[in-house]
């Protein structure tokens, strides 16, 4: 079989493949064109419309990385093709660290501490426990339910919320609108781990914002979409003193590299960071990858991504 790769990294990508698959001719997408044409299957992220519409005879589509939304929004992907995405492959472990990062920024205070370092203002402030700091984790896929599991291991009251029901031992689940709104009502941090859709676009907005509890917070390793960006502003307010939302922390946003003028950059209760909380561990990675594209040429089935649910 043949293998056609795209990816900023996509020499090393090729190589660590081709050690796994010897028996399949691994290209990059400085292949040349006829080369392209021959592919069987791709690898890729965030390829560009020119090279999805190449393959005269595409088997399937290995998307390498948990999003899939770049992939299913892009205008050159074929119809019927089978797209296989990411599950956890090591992502759910640096993602959970960066949300108990999050979660100890607010819950010990340290967003207010770095304020008052900046007023040259010495004042202890009573710490919260943990029991009394619940959080909500929205998205219970592979990555979502690990997340889950680990903030409740470090004592967190944990509820998690999908639109389907789910059973995790130590998360308190929730699914469907009513489950949302009690969620909601019911946590000081608020985690964002769902999939783009249409569903899920903007479902962090000036309703679902106006029901979390006063001095709430929101930590947002997932997707950019998620979030109604006025509306966040609004419940931020726009100075050093804490409007309706205590603070955030996002990690993804509609338009990366998130442009200058935005106003996100210099917001006082908001901390920026590049599409860094889970970066894709390479070796897992491959050991997905190299299984799917076995699995496809034996002509076995898997669990594909469905396009019309975004996942």
């Amino acid at each position: 079989m043949k293998v056609l790769v795209h990816h900023d990294d996509a020499e090393r990508w090729q190589k660590a493949l081709a050690s796994r698959l010897p028996e399949a001719e691994i290209l990059t997408s400085a292949a040349p064109t006829d080369k392209r044409r021959q592919a069987d299957y791709l690898a890729v992220w965030k390829p560009p419309e020119s090279l999805l519409r190449e393959p005269e005879a595409l088997k399937g589509i290995i998307n390498l990385g948990a999003g899939v939304d770049a992939l299913l929004n892009n205008p050159g992907l074929p119809a019927d093709v089978p797209i296989v995405k990411l599950r956890d492959a090591g992502m759910a472990e640096p993602i959970g660290d960066y949300v108990r990062y999050g979660l100890l920024h607010f819950q010990r205070d340290f967003d207010r501490y770095r304020r008052q370092q900046r007023r040259r203002e010495w004042r202890e402030h009573a710490m919260t426990d943990k029991d009394d700091w619940p959080v909500g984790v929205l998205g219970l896929g592979a990555i979502g339910a690990r997340v889950a599991t680990m903030i409740a291991s470090d004592g967190f009251p944990t509820h998690g919320w999908s639109r389907s029901p789910k059973h995790i031992d130590g998360v308190t689940c929730h699914h469907g609108d009513n489950g949302l709104a009690t969620l909601l009502g019911r946590v000081k941090s608020l985690v964002l781990l769902l999939p783009d859709t249409p569903a899920t676009r903007h479902i962090i907005n000036d309703e679902t914002l106006s029901r979390l509890p006063e001095g709430a917070s929101l930590i947002n390793p997932g997707r950019g979409s998620l979030i109604d960006e006025p509306a966040l502003l609004d419940a931020l307010g726009d100075g050093e003193a804490e409007g309706r939302l205590r603070g955030a922390i996002l990690d993804a946003f509609p338009e990366e590299p998130l442009p200058e003028a935005s106003p996100l950059w210099s917001h006082p209760r908001i901390r920026v960071t590049p599409h860094m909380a889970g970066p894709t561990p390479l070796g897992e990675a491959l050991d997905q990858v190299a299984s799917a594209l076995r699995t496809l040429e034996a002509g076995e089935s898997l669990d594909t991504v469905d396009p019309t649910a975004g996942y």
